[in-house]
């Protein structure tokens, strides 16, 4: 008899026996962002951000590019810098060095 009185008591709750033709509402989850977000809204925002920054960058580039960079003088060519003592085995030059005339 418990039983029959559970089963009843689960079929009022639920709404009724299924397939009578009226449909039980479908429970839905709801998230803590989703009663004030809208995805579109999200998404459209995020692209502007994204374009707003692409083009930041570009302006950035460019100015910082176009500046120049200053131009040192070459140092003078100190005799002491190439000092050879003795032959290298594979000729007077160095290796990367070119021959000179």
């Amino acid at each position: 008899m418990a039983l029959v009185r559970s089963s009843l008591v689960r079929l009022a709750l639920r709404g009724g026996p299924r397939g009578t033709g009226s449909p039980s509402p479908i429970p839905r989850r709801s998230f803590s962002t989703a009663g004030h977000h809208n995805d579109e809204y999200e998404t459209a925002k995020w692209e502007k951000i994204t374009y707003l920054g692409i083009v930041t960058c570009a302006a950035l580039a460019y100015y910082t590019l176009s500046k120049g960079h200053p131009h040192h003088e070459e140092p003078p060519a100190y005799q002491y810098l190439h000092i050879r003592n003795k032959e290298f085995p594979w000729g007077p030059n160095g290796l990367f060095e070119r021959k000179q005339h």
